[in-house]
């Protein structure tokens, strides 16, 4: 009698003892390092980018290349940073070249496929995995199997659903979930520096394009002053006024000047094949727009993001980040292969020896089942992945450490490049102004016989010098000024479509 009343109380406390184990079980949590982003270095938290202070202002010069630039810190900066230099020609080439670059378009076609992945992976580890069976055999049974002497021939009908399932007790399948979706993330920050790099490339370009033009300018100028001398020259050689050895001299220096002429054409001719490329197009493709210095604004105001939001901003720093949270996903996914391994399987299905009797009475058969699998000797495979995992998670972290050294060097570069840009062109300004001043007295002198010939030709020289390296000068504000907007992150997070793997190509 005693027994038959504790049978139940048995019964139903090793039912809460089962319950309560699968819940445990299946709450269980996730083994392996629980990623966080790694800290900045200390010094990343100070003010500054350099080691010592900037001047609230750099220097200014005369024309369109030199009024001074302060620093704004703390300001935000604008998705289409490439904007401030205020070039409608700029300004469309590169929404022209976002919308044809092979090269973005490659990123965001490897986002996508980041993303299906993915969802792979998620539907496979995630949920059950269902398959339905349907078949049909012909076979010939033995005497033995039918009681039926001689045999007999038959005909079976099978039709079957299997279900399966692995109980991520251990949280394996979490981080290798976990994994994947830090793969996605750092495809899309890829994409988002794609788009930095694309659009830094145009603007740079294009300001080497308004460079170049501007020295071939100058030197076709001073080839001009040059050719008119030399008749100037000639006409006196033709009344024994000069000697044939100044004429000859002066041949000589226009030929020079002449001949350095190709060379900026063709890197002329070299840039605007490159800026083709960037925008998508074939060099032989007409309608690319040519670029003047004059006609680009230089900022007086550059924003300068706090060096402890740096590492948020930079596209490539948010990659090595999102790979290094990968990395350590994948070692709690080698660790979870030390447990055990928990696999449910259900079927449900008949065979029949004619259809019409499929999943009819009797004809029908199910199974449940459960197993648990337990790694006991794999050689010190199991062990050696997990190291490897852990190996590939410090590689990782140190190019993770690496890339945000990069970033500040950037920005450090770009804001002492500006700093002496500004005084470099203050001091080339006043360089070739006194330059021209000395080539027009000198050249005054020279035709009233006052100065030697040897004298104009120095003032020539010197001039020409000055005049190609103000241009240079002029060019390198534009061009350290698109280098800090690059270094600072360009602003990618204040775009209103950010990278999206559901951005597919219409068809």
């Amino acid at each position: 009698m005693s027994n038959a009343n504790t049978a139940p109380a048995r019964w139903r406390h090793s039912q809460r003892v089962t319950a309560l184990a699968a819940a445990l079980a299946l709450a269980g949590c996730a083994v392996g390092p629980d990623f966080k982003t790694p800290e900045l270095p200390p010094a990343a938290q100070g003010p500054d980018y350099t080691p010592g202070p900037l001047p609230a202002r750099t220097a200014e010069a005369p024309g369109s290349a030199g009024p001074a630039q302060e620093w704004a810190k703390g300001m935000d900066i604008p998705a289409q940073w490439w904007t401030v230099f205020h070039s409608e020609p700029l300004d469309q080439l590169i929404r022209s070249a976002l919308a044809h670059s092979p090269t973005l378009a490659s990123a965001q076609a490897a986002l996508r496929q980041a993303q299906e992945n993915y969802n792979a992976q998620s539907g496979k580890l995630s949920l059950p995995s269902v398959d339905a069976q349907l078949g049909v055999e012909r076979e010939r049974a033995s005497a033995i199997q039918t009681q039926v002497a001689g045999g007999q021939l038959l005909t079976l009908y099978n039709a079957s659903v299997n279900v399966s399932y692995t109980v991520d007790v251990f949280g394996g399948v979490r981080r290798q979930l976990e994994g994947a979706q830090a793969a996605v993330d750092a495809q899309r920050y890829q994409v988002e520096a794609v788009y930095l790099t694309l659009t830094g490339n145009l603007v740079t370009t294009a300001i080497k394009d308004a460079s170049l033009r501007a020295q071939l300018q100058a030197t076709r100028e001073v080839l001009a002053a040059q050719q008119q001398q030399l008749d100037v020259i000639e006409k006196q050689f033709a009344t024994g006024a000069t000697p044939k050895s100044i004429v000859l001299a002066q041949r000589t220096q226009v030929a020079q000047t002449l001949a350095t002429l190709p060379a900026i054409e063709k890197s002329l001719a070299q840039t605007r094949h490159q800026l083709a490329v960037y925008a998508g197009r074939l060099p032989s493709e007409a309608g690319l727009p040519e670029f003047d210095l004059a006609s680009l604004n230089l900022p007086a105001t550059l924003p300068l993001s706090l060096p402890s939001e740096l590492a948020r901003q930079r596209p490539d720093v948010r990659a090595s980040e999102a790979l290094l949270h990968e990395a350590s996903a994948q070692i709690g996914v080698a660790t979870a292969n030390l447990y055990p391994q928990l696999q449910l399987t259900a079927s449900y299905g008949s065979t029949a020896t004619r259809a019409r009797n499929l999943f009819g009475s009797g004809w029908d058969f199910w199974s449940l089942a459960g197993g648990l699998t337990q790694p006991i000797f794999h050689g010190g495979a199991l062990n050696a992945q997990r190291r490897a995992a852990i190996a590939a998670f410090d590689s990782a972290a140190a190019q993770y450490q690496g890339t945000v050294l990069t970033a500040f060097q950037n920005v450090a570069d770009a804001l002492r490049a500006l700093e002496f840009d500004a005084a470099t062109l203050k001091s080339q300004s006043d360089a070739e102004a006194i330059a021209k001043q000395s080539l027009d007295l000198t050249t005054q002198q020279f035709r009233a016989g006052a100065v030697s010939y040897v004298q104009l030709l120095t003032a020539q020289q010197a001039y020409l010098q000055t005049h190609t390296a103000l241009v240079q000068a002029q060019a390198a504000r534009y061009a350290d000024t698109a280098a800090l907007f690059q270094a600072l992150g360009g602003g990618w997070w204040n775009r209103s479509e950010l990278a999206d793997a559901s951005a597919a190509p219409k068809n």
